[in-house]
């Protein structure tokens, strides 16, 4: 799994593994997509309005916790702690 971040556009794609040529992209809300291939397997979500989306509190970190040990890890998001320019 790997996440791309456009800080510029605001955007950030969870890619959960290699997307293949043709998906359907589903809304599933206003800021929301999923990308599904035609045997339903999800291959990424889109966020948009990703600075908002991602954020905990005005930390701009990522926390990535592993059920099975409870280890988490944090990750520096690149948006700015006050949010993006207009």
């Amino acid at each position: 799994m790997r996440i791309s971040i456009d800080a510029q556009h605001n955007v950030a794609y969870i890619h959960l593994q290699d997307r293949p040529a043709t998906v359907d992209t589903v809304e599933l809300s206003e800021d929301l997509f999923l990308d599904v291939g035609p045997d339903g397997t999800i291959y990424g979500l889109e966020l948009l309005n990703a600075n908002e989306q991602l954020r905990t509190a005005d930390l701009a970190e990522l926390e990535i916790e592993n059920a099975e040990s409870g280890e988490t890890t944090r990750i520096k998001l690149p948006f700015p702690k006050g949010g993006l320019a207009a």
